[in-house]
């Protein structure tokens, strides 16, 4: 008997810490992004803000593109996943169009960049 609970225990506890580390991965995904592009040092606008003004290089814009992308494929640290799918290509498209130069593609940008939105639905 002895020995079943102790597979069951350790069969658990592997679950448990896989489940932390994709979690933890997932979360540096998300914070490294959050900090390159939507943060800037003091007086400087940071990228998701010039990305809405029309003022993003292309580079920056690359950048975007690639995050939203990458933090698509992971998991919301809370929430919905499927709200967090729709709400990443959003933004995908959003971008999409800001490279293109869609007319309207910065209005279209500043309406998918919920944050408030987001952190509310998956900020834990």
């Amino acid at each position: 008997m002895n020995r079943k609970f102790a597979i069951i225990l350790g069969a658990a506890a592997a679950v448990l810490i896989g489940f932390s580390v994709t979690t933890r991965a997932d979360d540096d995904v998300i914070s490294k992004f959050m900090k390159e592009y939507h943060k800037a040092p003091e007086g400087t606008d940071p990228v998701c803000k010039k990305a809405g003004a029309g003022t993003a290089t292309a580079e920056e814009l690359q950048g975007l593109l690639d995050g939203y992308k990458k933090i698509c494929g992971t998991e919301p640290p809370q929430g919905d996943k499927a709200v967090w799918v729709k709400n990443c290509q959003a933004l995908v498209a959003a971008v999409k169009g800001l490279q293109e130069g869609k007319e309207g593609a910065a209005a279209d940008y500043k309406k998918a960049v919920n944050c408030k939105g987001c952190h509310n639905d998956f900020k834990p």
